[in-house]
């Protein structure tokens, strides 16, 4: 198996260049789904994540994830204690889900949004980040509901673009149009 590990910033455009390493055959695993996973009623880290921020984060009985997130990326303290629940068992299955290609010829691709922060890009083949300009990630964070103040404080929260940029192997620029990114999808598969 030979695993791309696959990074970027909010709304840089990480989904959409996973769906072109897709179309081109690639698996992917994606941390952010396995953490959404952990978090439903019923899931690992349901009970834990409730237990700690209270049921006010309830919303038709599952945890309203905007709602936790308005609170976790105001307060620092918060987040590291989320992360200490939810990441033991992101870790679990995300090395769960590559244990499944082990011995095969293929291509992974891990969509991890901390790669970099959480050690794992020596881990990886290779790493790629996806890059957008700040007026870019905004813009498409705004056309998901969040609010500017919102995405601003996501954006703060999480290592700068261009430090993730400097320990790259490549680099996906997604200011341009789809049509671009998925040229550059294209042209990085062939390198690979």
């Amino acid at each position: 198996m030979f695993v791309i590990g696959l990074t970027g910033s909010l709304a840089t455009g990480k989904s959409t260049v996973t769906a072109f390493f897709k179309k081109k055959g690639a698996r992917v695993i994606s941390a952010d789904r396995l953490s959404h996973q952990l978090i439903e009623p019923g899931g690992k880290c349901f009970d834990a994540v409730l237990k700690y921020f209270g049921r006010r984060i309830l919303k038709n009985g599952k945890i309203d994830r905007r709602q936790l997130a308005a609170i976790v990326f105001k307060n620092k303290t918060k987040r590291r204690k989320l992360e200490r629940i939810i990441h033991p068992e992101v870790v679990k299955h995300t090395l769960d889900e590559l244990k499944r290609y082990e011995g095969t010829n293929k291509r992974i691709v891990l969509e991890i949004p901390l790669l970099f922060e959480v050690g794992w890009h020596d881990l990886m083949d290779v790493t790629v980040v996806v890059t957008a300009s700040e007026a870019a990630q905004l813009k498409r964070a705004q056309r998901s509901g969040m609010s500017t103040a919102e995405a601003a404080l996501r954006i703060k929260a999480q290592m700068p673009l261009r430090k993730k940029i400097r320990m790259a192997d490549f680099i996906i620029d997604n200011n341009g149009t789809k049509k671009q990114t998925e040229k550059q999808v294209n042209a990085l598969w062939q390198k690979l």
